[in-house]
């Protein structure tokens, strides 16, 4: 399953005052896993940028006049999302704002039923908690220092590890990695030397003398220096190679 991670800046609060997205970022998971792939953009939002978003943020008016407007990067963002699930936190506000960009450009607006909403997720995780992403990064021991300032990518890829958490954590899938051994080189006997001497106590032998006869019997039909006695640590008989 293919799910894109997505958070946004904002030029204000109100997209239906006119405040537009200036910051896009994007995560991509497949199965829940980050596969490497991301999105981003700066945009210019052809106004100006609140004193209050600034102070969030840190995108100026300056920084942004020489980035290319929404109707330049639509299609390639929305070849990105693809058919992928959306996650976002407090996703009401990204999907508004994203929504009344695409109606300027006469593209299909995002269902919100459709996209997966961490931040109702945590509240019903941990009601009566802040649920914040900083507050959501403690409780799940995710490391948030460079986020001095808000940032869309940054901030998505903080957020695809809560999502991650939320939904149950960490799995431990199957390993088929060959590791090496702490024996490495060790030949049979040596290795078998080696687990002799870890056990806590000497086994005991409940051969019959008749059960060892005919083991040995057995031993010398092999001929040369038999594998057997290498591993079990058996002596070579006198006169065998």
């Amino acid at each position: 399953m293919r799910e894109i991670v997505l958070d946004t800046e904002t030029t204000g609060t109100e997209h239906a005052n006119g405040d537009r997205v200036i910051e896009i970022g994007c995560v991509e998971l497949y199965n829940h896993i980050p596969t490497g792939r991301s999105y981003h953009v700066y945009i210019n939002p052809q106004r100006p940028v609140s004193a209050g978003a600034l102070a969030v943020h840190g995108l100026s008016d300056e920084f942004l006049s020489d980035k290319p407007v929404f109707a330049q990067i639509v299609e390639e963002f929305v070849a990105f999302l693809g058919d992928g699930r959306l996650v976002i936190h407090n996703a009401a506000f990204d999907v508004g704002f994203l929504n009344a960009e695409f109606a300027r450009t006469g593209h299909p607006a995002i269902p919100l039923s459709d996209v997966v909403d961490t931040l109702s997720m945590a509240r019903r995780k941990h009601p009566g908690a802040s649920n914040s992403l900083d507050a959501l990064c403690s409780r799940y021991g995710i490391d948030n220092s460079k986020r001095t300032k808000h940032g869309a990518l940054l901030d998505a890829e903080i957020l695809a590890e809560v999502y991650i958490e939320l939904i149950g954590g960490k799995q431990v899938g199957f390993d088929l990695t060959p590791r090496p051994s702490s024996r490495s080189g060790m030949g049979i006997a040596a290795g078998a030397a080696a687990a002799r001497e870890a056990r806590p106590r000497q086994f005991i032998s409940r051969l019959t003398d008749a059960e060892r006869e005919a083991h040995e019997a057995f031993v010398q039909s092999l001929g040369g220096t038999p594998l057997w006695r290498e591993y079990v640590g058996e002596p070579t008989p006198e006169g065998q190679a």
